[in-house]
């Protein structure tokens, strides 16, 4: 499987990435950021995007996909949502439609949240953007198209892109686990459940925690 992940400049993408590139399953992984992640390994390529909004002179490097992680966002904290819906939504749909033109046959998965709309009516900002950008891929007309929706998320050892908050709330994740389990689960179950709906599919195209836990804990 050759796939491609965004975002591996940020927790999420780099825990993926990581999960990725230890699987025998997985022949290549193609990165691509706005800075370098200054990481070699013989399964990866990387691509430098100044602006994800321009994306032309990278067009023929996504031909031959077979899937795409997309893990790039960024939080709503201090944000209107006309900005917000331009780096969430517009961004999103921009990199998914220029994929979709020369590897239509990839499958798409997308981290959302726990807690997305998918009425795209409810109050809280964030949330409808994340499911007007949810509803509108899954109208794209890719292999197939998964929706992420993590929660609390257990980060992975040794990572470098950890939030600074994991560091005073990272030995409570006992207690989410057991008291909260079905907002909880780790980055590498997440991964796994990601690389697998690429291969195997799913019977659920919008993926709560539960979900996570149950693909990655078969």
């Amino acid at each position: 499987m050759k796939i491609i992940i965004t975002g591996t400049t940020g927790m999420v993408g780099e825990g993926v990435l990581h999960v990725a590139l230890n699987q025998p399953a997985v022949e290549e992984v193609l990165i691509i950021n706005r800075k370098t992640l200054g990481l070699n390994h013989p399964k990866l390529k990387e691509l430098l995007v100044p602006d994800f909004f321009e994306l032309t002179s990278i067009e023929e490097d996504l031909k031959g996909y077979d899937a795409c992680l997309f893990c790039l966002g960024v939080s709503s904290i201090g944000m209107k949502e006309e900005q917000y819906f331009h780096l969430t939504h517009d961004l999103t749909m921009h990199f998914a439609n220029t994929l979709l033109k020369v590897s239509p046959e990839a499958v798409f998965s997308y981290i959302s949240g726990s807690g997305t709309d998918g009425t795209e009516q409810g109050k809280s900002m964030w949330a409808r953007v994340k499911g007007k950008t949810e509803n509108d891929l899954m109208a794209l007309s890719f292999k197939d198209v998964y929706c992420f929706r993590p929660g609390y998320l257990h980060p992975i050892e040794g990572m470098k892109h950890v939030h600074a908050y994991y560091k005073y709330i990272g030995w409570m994740y006992p207690f989410f686990r057991l008291v909260l389990s079905k907002y909880t689960s780790t980055l590498d179950e997440l991964a796994i459940a990601m690389l697998l709906v690429s291969t195997d599919g799913f019977n659920k195209k919008i993926i709560e925690v539960k979900d996570i836990q149950l693909l990655a804990n078969p």
